[in-house]
């Protein structure tokens, strides 16, 4: 069975590495003057010889953003239905090994927060629980969505992978898009952040989004934990990714996202730093890569940053968010799976956006199943 694997196979790390820290001005000149641009001159725009191209790049990103998706962002929000996981991650807060108080919202609960998340305006909710078959396993996540389609248009999860004929049955009940991050492409690293758990198995991840592909999923969101690995060339796997899918599965939506480490219970350090600059380079190369592909920013981020990166390629973020079960009215105390780092509330974000001129969507389409 063809799947991303057999391709991501024939790519080797260290000369992925070499072959983006070996790019030169003229390479990010030719990629810049180009109208399609290739992986090759991906790779050029996020090589250090881009760095003085950065304006330049963040004006075309500006440029080609407004031709495809207007003077808009799609606004989102996290719901955290649980914390219980069985997978040992050394960067995550909910981490098998971590001693904390473990929840799972009940139906009860979780329409406290709908309720809360819906005065707010909210029509997109991405839905969150840790990787625990057990307890919120394919039954727990299907009955949620029963729970929550009546109120929200749209409906994403970030849960544990599943098999083809689970997305399929989510599918069926309303789901709109799974959110799958890979969070590094460099396998044997990946084995020292995930030692134990359904998640240690790499090839099972890697091939979640063919997998969904397959389901007919309408969304596919990619992308990786930025601060395990060299930033670049996990950004130029996750781009290799993405391409595949898009010529494998040519009639679904993809998004990229870009969560950095961010400080938890239990406190990992990045390996590899991504500064802001990093970032804003990084977000303008993939929106130069992909006028179409739909970037996402949360709020991991600071809000000084959050103000100036909405104007240089993203197309959706989320504001107010709480990262642990129940955190909006059930149990604001609860542990969170990471710090947050833009604290405004959903009606500051959206007075900000409005202030640079730009126009909030809260629901775009209606998604019939």
């Amino acid at each position: 069975m063809n799947t991303f694997e057999n391709i991501f196979d024939k790519y080797d790390w260290d000369s992925v590495m070499e072959s983006i820290f070996s790019k030169t001005s003229m390479d990010v000149e030719r990629a810049l003057n180009s109208e399609k641009r290739s992986l090759e001159d991906f790779k050029a725009l996020i090589s250090p010889a881009a760095k003085p191209y950065i304006e330049q790049m963040a004006q075309l990103s500006n440029m080609l953003t407004k031709k495809r998706f207007g003077n808009t962002i799609q606004m989102y929000a996290p719901m955290y239905l649980s914390n219980e996981c069985q997978n040992i991650c050394t960067y995550c807060g909910f981490s098998f090994t971590n001693k904390i108080p473990r929840r799972t919202l009940t139906d009860d609960e979780i329409l406290k927060e709908v309720a809360f998340l819906k005065n707010k305006g909210y029509d997109h909710i991405l839905l969150v629980t840790g990787e625990a078959n057990r307890t919120v396993g394919v039954d727990y996540i299907n009955n949620a969505i029963k729970l929550i389609k009546p109120h929200f248009s749209n409906i994403t999860i970030e849960v544990q992978p599943l098999d083809q004929d689970e997305y399929e049955l989510l599918i069926d009940n309303g789901l709109y898009a799974v959110l799958v991050y890979q969070e590094t492409y460099h396998k044997e690293e990946y084995k020292k952040h995930h030692p134990k758990g359904k998640k240690s198995n790499f090839s099972y991840r890697l091939d979640t989004p063919d997998r969904l592909g397959k389901a007919g999923v309408h969304k596919i969101g990619l992308g990786a934990l930025f601060g395990l690995e060299d930033w670049r060339a996990d950004s130029f796997f996750t781009a290799l990714h993405l391409k595949y899918l898009q010529k494998t599965y040519w009639k679904t939506k993809y998004s990229i996202s870009f969560p950095r480490l961010r400080p938890h219970s239990g406190g990992l350090e990045p390996k590899v730093e991504m500064t802001d600059p990093d970032l804003v380079q990084l977000i303008c190369a993939y929106r130069l890569l992909d006028e179409d592909v739909e970037l996402s920013i949360s709020t991991r981020e600071s809000e000084i940053f959050r103000n100036h990166i909405v104007q240089l390629g993203i197309t959706s973020m989320s504001a107010e968010s709480k990262t642990n079960p129940g955190g909006y009215a059930v149990e604001p105390q609860s542990l969170e799976q990471f710090e947050i780092s833009d604290e405004r509330s959903t009606e500051e974000i959206t007075t900000m956006l409005k202030n640079q001129g730009i126009e909030v969507v809260w629901k775009d389409w209606e998604h019939f199943s």
